[in-house]
């Protein structure tokens, strides 16, 4: 198999919401392989895909799992890296405009680096950081 993720699908628990603070709040661009069941938004190398939770039940083949909540935490964390801590800190604020809550505001992090958290509106994690070493650009990591 190659070494390489081609979409990340969140299950949302509101496709309209989440595809207005994905597009809308931070800007990423949809794409056009979406529809009214499923929302692709284009990422540099991927796709991230919102698609209403209990039709993902169905999809995986899991229907006990319809009308179930939300996990509190998720258990991953997504990443954007960017070149600056000016960078991390209007991420940040960015998300939070656009509906986001912040759940670590960026400090100095124990590896080095600068980071900060914020969920998105379906509490789906996301890292903000930079630093020594850490992909920036897309094809770089």
């Amino acid at each position: 198999m190659e070494p390489r993720i081609s979409i990340v699908t969140l299950g949302v628990s509101d496709l309209d919401r989440s595809t207005r603070f994905y597009r809308d709040g931070l800007g990423f661009p949809e794409h056009e392989a979406g529809g009214d069941e499923i929302t692709f938004l284009a990422l540099a190398n991927q796709l991230l895909g919102l698609y209403p939770r209990d039709a993902l039940a169905d999809d995986i083949g899991w229907p006990d799992q319809k009308g179930t909540p939300q996990p509190a935490m998720h258990g991953f964390t997504i990443a954007h890296n960017v070149a600056t801590r000016a960078e991390v800190d209007s991420v940040l604020r960015a998300a939070e405009a656009a509906g986001a809550s912040i759940v670590k505001p960026a400090a100095d992090a124990f590896w080095g680096g600068y980071s900060g958290y914020f969920a998105d509106p379906d509490g789906f994690l996301w890292e903000i950081a930079t630093g020594s070493g850490l992909p920036v650009e897309p094809g770089s990591g």
